[in-house]
């Protein structure tokens, strides 16, 4: 027993570490959204969301979207089979201002995901130069898309993408937040830094010019493919052009849960597919590394110099996680619990493989996708 949890305790040790390690040195290339000066005329930008029974939120976010300063654009909100009040909304904003240009989706293709359709549905009706896929539930600040666009001219860029910021109303969800984005910056780095398999894409905010989207085929290539968001920004690199990735905090927020618990449930159908539904690597990612963790912390109280090695390994995470704090201008609570926050994160991809797996598929938005036809969809 002691010669196993030794061996745990120097994988935990070296895992953590390195991790660690990784994470501060790719940090160089973390960056928030630049405050540009925009000096010349930008083009029409068409922002398009699919939306599913947002009566509660959707107001706002349309509201916040006409708000938006210094740039030319169109809103094309997709209702996809809302059952609420989505779609009189729509109407009654879109009577408001004819730059709010809503679409209805009643009866869902065969062999389509509801989000995916809904945004293949509004790219067709597209007339501006740039798209913006976004969610139903974010909010940007008012000059959130002229910045942006602005970077994609200044950097020759074709897509631009940001990691969605949310209200930290909890150090549950701070403490997650900061996790998942120290899982995410080599992402980021190699994005930003144009390596050769570099790529990302956050279905918070996905700016794409008009012809790498179609060059790649739009959305009917991602037509089941359900991190969608994330393929977005393979499917950019893989058209040649290039992405750059930034933090978004508050410059687009998305409403997420505020507990640990609500976030999993949240994740349940994107984990597993985020890991191409690749059964070895879920159960190497989940429950071994829910171990190492668990060993790194029995090693802080274990009195033995590997076993606090291990222990001081794990909570070196706090460094990159403060980092992120920073950035974010987040008290440096949420990052004292990152590294606690590790084994929900491993605990979330264990639990999304295992729903999958148990239904044989993914329901969503009312919808059942046999495994078999997603992997056969999903773009590699």
């Amino acid at each position: 027993m002691q010669v196993a949890l030794t061996i745990l305790w120097y994988a935990a040790a070296i895992l953590y570490s390195v991790a660690s390690l990784r994470a501060l040195v790719y940090m160089r290339w973390v960056k928030r959204l630049p405050r540009t000066h925009n000096s010349v005329a930008l083009p029409k930008v068409s922002i398009i969301f699919a939306a599913r029974d947002e009566a509660e939120r959707i107001e706002t976010t349309i509201r916040r979207l006409l708000a938006l300063s210094g740039i030319e654009f169109e809103i094309i909100p997709v209702d996809d089979r809302s059952r609420d009040e989505t779609s009189q909304i729509l109407k009654r904003l879109s009577a408001e201002d004819s730059r709010v240009r809503p679409k209805r989706v009643d009866v869902l293709p065969e062999d389509w995901l509801g989000k995916c359709h809904a945004c293949h549905l509004g790219a067709q009706s597209a007339t501006g130069e740039w798209l913006l896929f976004t969610d139903a539930d974010c909010w940007m600040k008012s000059d959130t898309l002229t910045r942006a666009l602005t970077v994609a001219q200044t950097e020759r860029v074709q897509h631009i993408t940001m990691t969605p910021g949310v209200s930290p109303n909890t150090l549950a969800a701070e403490g997650w937040h900061l996790a998942f984005l120290v899982t995410v910056v080599d992402w980021i780095a190699r994005t930003n830094s144009d390596h050769p398999r570099g790529h990302l894409g956050v279905g918070a905010f996905n700016l794409v010019h008009r012809d790498t989207y179609q060059k790649f085929g739009g959305h009917e290539t991602l037509r089941l493919t359900v991190v969608d968001d994330v393929k977005l920004g393979r499917l950019v690199r893989k058209a040649g052009a290039r992405t750059r990735a930034f933090i978004g905090g508050d410059d687009v927020e998305c409403h997420w849960g505020v507990s640990v618990r609500q976030i999993i449930k949240i994740m349940e159908k994107n984990y597993f597919a985020a890991l191409d539904y690749n059964v070895a690597f879920a159960v190497v990612t989940g429950p071994v590394m829910m171990v190492l963790w668990a060993a790194a912390i029995l090693g802080l109280f274990s009195g033995q110099f590997v076993g606090t090695a291990a222990g001081i390994a794990l909570l070196s995470l706090i460094l990159p996680a403060t980092l992120l704090a920073r950035l974010l201008n987040w008290k440096i609570r949420g990052a004292l619990f990152a590294p606690f926050a590790f084994v929900a994160l491993n605990y979330a991809i264990l639990r999304s493989t295992y729903v999958t797996l148990r239904q044989g598929g993914v329901k969503w938005r009312d919808t059942f996708y046999p495994l078999h036809k997603l992997r056969a969809g999903n773009v590699y």
